[in-house]
């Protein structure tokens, strides 16, 4: 029950037509396609830059973060 077959395919590319005009459909395609391109290229950088970032980290754990009252001077004198 998840796959489409033949007809449905007919019938979806049908009622697309009556709805948009077969004029329009070539355009809309297009317009989809260079969305699913630019996604790509979007998912394929940050999955390059996520790369190179883990590649040249240093562990966190030889670097704790410094206390919240380092570097204050103090209010007691």
């Amino acid at each position: 029950m998840g796959s489409l077959g033949g007809w449905e395919i007919v019938i979806i590319i049908g009622v697309l037509v009556l709805l948009f005009g077969a004029k329009k459909l070539p355009d809309m395609a297009r317009s989809v396609g260079q969305s699913a391109r630019v996604f790509k290229g979007e998912m394929k950088g940050m999955k390059s830059d996520d790369e190179a970032r883990d590649a040249g980290a240093a562990p966190q754990a030889e670097n704790p973060a410094p206390s919240s009252t380092q570097g204050r001077p103090d209010s007691t004198n």
